[in-house]
């Protein structure tokens, strides 16, 4: 893949568009078996850049094609003079089309091959897992539940092929058990599946390889999702003029912070200011003005009672974030139904998404941003957050055609739905998993929308700046005890893309 498009994106796809991909390639010229022995050729490469000092492997190879792979890998490495144990959870015998081409191709070799047990040793100090692709949509069972549990147990490095077993390629969830791999090489097309949800705690490192597959195979496929790249925030954010004055650079207005929850409207009012909105305007509880205006002088604070205070306010913003400390009594009612009158582009969070679940219901707009957590992405779609959980793209999806406008489903490996598809954003980290990430968050898309961006280009790039901001956050000073307010200064400087020039 090229730099350039790499800064648009990597596609990403479901199961059977990969396995179409599949099909293409193979009728474009290439034999099933040259493409088994490319993948092999492959994930031997990458393991061995992975643990150079290795030189024995455990690999345990299914039924189908993922298994051909890894006897392919067997024989291989015995070829370079490793130690290869070869566990096969089929009989060869059992074998047909290519997958048995490739286990007498390694018994050929010399592979020796022993059938699965319990109990079984693995022997390898690393670990090739080959037992399960991307066909899976049950939950493991049998053999291959016990093969994987000592897989995970046997405490070693774990090359995954093409898909840590038990992981469902198109949704990320773990079907009952999965392999927890350190790397995972995939081919052909980039699964969906393994950058979100549950997978990404799985996966290890991803490693796409293309095969030198025909381009001409996926030019009239549209991919299930796109995963992003950070290269796309320079795109998005170009260098200011000289002569740009904060009028240009657009007025946010955050309402939140009822009583008694003031934290969460101030993160996300500073974070607005630090993300470049020319003015932030913050209306909160009037206990609140005080703490602000100490902690935050450049927002310009309001205290209000009730939407009658507002005044103008909402009018006089280019953008409204609403939520964060809202609360879901007559304080918040009242600021959220203000901000759905105010005939503005919207950031919605927190008690904000609890209200249109329970008291605004059936709204839909175009140029609103909501920015759910699986447990109000569940309130939100009538169902629970493990079923959120279960299929995050279907759910992200079915939000955005409900509601419209663009959604924003936090987790790992958040998933932005818009009007032009499904994104993922690769990057974050544990430590984001503390009090106050999701204010931060809507400040960031607040600031850019104000600042001009489109809805989902906003939400694309406001997603991306948060996790990497952690990243930094936490590349400084760790990931356990990482805080929101820690993220507004790398924030900053990543939406300064060219800074040094």
């Amino acid at each position: 893949m090229t730099a350039s498009s790499e800064a648009s994106g990597r596609a990403l796809y479901r199961a059977e568009q990969v396995r179409e991909l599949d099909r293409r390639t193979i009728a474009a010229g290439i034999a099933g078996f040259a493409l088994m022995q490319r993948a092999a050729a492959a994930a031997f490469q990458v393991l061995r850049e992975a643990w150079p000092e290795a030189r024995s492997l455990s690999v345990l190879c299914g039924a189908g094609n993922n298994g051909g792979d890894g006897h392919v890998l067997a024989a291989l490495a015995a070829a370079e003079g490793w130690a290869v144990q070869r566990v096969a959870l089929k009989p060869v015998e059992a074998l047909t089309g290519d997958a048995r081409q490739a286990a007498d191709m390694a018994t050929a070799a010399g592979v020796g091959l022993e059938p699965w047990r319990p109990g079984l040793t693995l022997a390898g100090e690393v670990v090739v897992d080959a037992l399960l692709g991307t066909g899976l949509a049950g939950e493991v069972r049998g053999d291959f539940r016990e093969a994987i549990a000592a897989i995970n147990a046997a405490e070693r490095p774990v090359l995954a092929i093409d898909i840590p077993s038990g992981v469902h390629a198109d949704t990320g969830a773990e079907l009952g058990v999965a392999v927890k791999a350190t790397r995972t090489v995939t081919f052909i097309g980039d699964k969906l599946g393994l950058h979100t949800g549950r997978a990404p705690a799985l996966t290890g490192e991803v490693i796409f390889r293309g095969l030198d597959a025909p381009g001409s195979a996926a030019a009239d496929m549209l991919p299930a999702a796109e995963l992003l790249h950070r290269d796309a925030i320079a795109a998005a954010l170009p260098p200011r003029p000289r002569d740009a004055h904060k009028g240009d650079a657009g007025h946010a207005l955050v309402l939140g912070g009822a009583p008694g929850f003031g934290g969460a409207a101030l993160l996300a009012a500073e974070h607005a200011a630090r993300l470049g909105a020319g003015k932030v305007s913050l209306a909160t509880a009037p206990e609140h003005v005080t703490a602000s205006l100490v902690r935050r002088p450049e927002v310009m604070v309001h205290g209000v009672r009730g939407a009658a205070d507002l005044g103008e306010l909402p009018s006089q913003a280019d953008v409204l974030v609403v939520g964060p400390g809202l609360g879901q009594g007559s304080w918040g009612q009242a600021m959220l139904q203000a901000a759905l009158d105010a005939a503005r582009p919207l950031v919605v969070d927190a008690d904000a998404l609890n209200l249109l679940a329970s008291r605004f219901v059936g709204l839909s707009r175009d140029d609103w941003l909501l920015t759910p957590h699986p447990g109000e992405a569940g309130r939100l779609l009538g169902t629970s957050a493990a079923e959120v959980e279960a299929d995050r793209p279907a759910a992200a999806a079915e939000l955005q055609r409900r509601y419209g406008g663009t959604v924003v489903l936090k987790g790992t490996g958040s998933l932005i739905a818009g009007p032009s598809g499904l994104a993922v954003c690769p990057y974050g980290n544990p430590g984001m998993a503390s009090g106050g990430m999701g204010d931060a968050l809507s400040g960031i898309l607040g600031a850019l929308l104000a600042q001009g961006l489109d809805g989902e280009t906003a939400a694309r790039v406001g997603v991306m700046v948060h996790a990497l901001a952690a990243d930094e956050a936490a590349a400084a000073g760790g990931q356990r005890g990482l805080l929101a307010g820690d993220l507004a200064s790398c924030a900053r400087i990543l939406v300064n893309p060219t800074m040094g020039e």
